[in-house]
């Protein structure tokens, strides 16, 4: 099986092939591609030296797969020229995200929604999954009516230019300014653009891909992103109001029984979710569980992942896992 990864050498691209490799996906032939600049360089996979190509010489080479981290304007451009070709796209940017006729996948949730036309497939914004992770068992039991959410989001889902600042402003050295104020000892209330309603572009990918994931447009859902100077991984508050009411204990169950959640919440031990010890793990870490005591049928939850890993990388490829288990995908 031929599958190309699109954006090898950025902080996504390069998780990816981890996970491939890490996952055993049967990779018969691996092509990265980068941009000009990183043409006729190597990357590593299974050992052994792998020379990055363009993305015109990985179209002609027809992958069964090509799984997009290059950006919103390098996916418009070539998805539909790979799906032309028979390839399925998988496309980690916000380019596809939001098209009536392109799911929107997380593999746990909703992957029974895919079918063999389905040639591009987008993988939700990393906050976006971590949450719905945590809350698609909830969302059935309970139904949700409004969720509050603040996110604590790492450096790292801005790019390595990012991690740069932050370690640049630790070491107090000069160096290029990705966002418009110091990232070090501080925290900044501007993850994206602003848009014309005064929320970030992060703030309302919330809102719309939480929607469309659950397949519930008459969720409220209202949110703050926030920088912070961590590496590890985003964490977020979320305080969600039910329909229904609930107990802590079946809630406790739900989450226990998850595919892809880790329960960690045993707050007389000081055991609660941490980007720091999360960091490098597939898995979506919940704690801090507790009624809202200001009104009925409310819960707050503490939710921490790595926001390369579940996501952004390990779950595109669980996606072209599920595409091949299914046969909805050719060698």
């Amino acid at each position: 099986m031929k599958v190309a990864v699109v954006g090898a050498t950025g902080m996504v691209g390069k998780v990816m092939l981890e996970v491939l490799q890490e996952r055993n996906f049967p990779v018969t032939q691996i092509i990265p591609v980068a941009s000009e600049s990183s043409i006729g360089k190597t990357v590593l996979f299974k050992g052994q030296k792998e020379k990055i190509v363009g993305i015109d010489v990985a179209l002609y080479n027809k992958p069964s797969i090509a799984i997009f981290s290059a950006g919103a304007s390098t996916s418009l451009k070539w998805a539909p020229q790979f799906e032309e070709m028979g390839t399925t796209v998988v496309d980690n940017s916000s380019a596809w995200r939001m098209h009536d006729t392109v799911p929107l996948v997380v593999p746990e949730i909703n992957a029974d929604i895919l079918t063999k036309d389905d040639k591009i497939i987008a993988n939700p914004n990393c906050s976006t999954i971590q949450m719905v992770m945590a809350l698609a068992p909830l969302h059935k039991k309970f139904k949700m009516k409004r969720l509050v959410i603040s996110t604590y989001q790492s450096v790292t889902g801005t790019g390595k230019d990012a991690v740069a600042q932050l370690r640049n402003e630790r070491s107090r050295l000069e160096g290029d300014m990705v966002y418009p104020y110091n990232i070090d000892l501080n925290c900044l209330p501007h993850c994206d653009v602003f848009l014309d309603n005064d929320y970030t572009k992060e703030e309302m990918k919330l809102v719309f891909e939480t929607r469309k994931i659950l397949q519930d447009d008459s969720i409220g859902v209202t949110a703050t992103a926030v920088r912070v100077p961590v590496i590890g991984g985003h964490s977020e508050t979320v305080n969600v109001e039910f329909e229904n009411e609930f107990e802590m204990g079946e809630v406790r169950r739900l989450l226990t029984e998850m595919p892809g959640v880790v329960l960690m919440d045993n707050v007389k031990n000081n055991i609660y979710p941490m980007p720091f010890y999360q960091q490098g793990k597939d898995e979506v870490f919940v704690g801090r569980l507790r009624r809202d005591e200001s009104q009925p049928k409310t819960l707050n939850m503490w939710i921490v992942s790595d926001n390369l890993r579940k996501g952004a990388a390990t779950n595109a490829v669980q996606i072209a896992e599920y595409l091949l288990k299914k046969g909805l995908v050719e060698a």
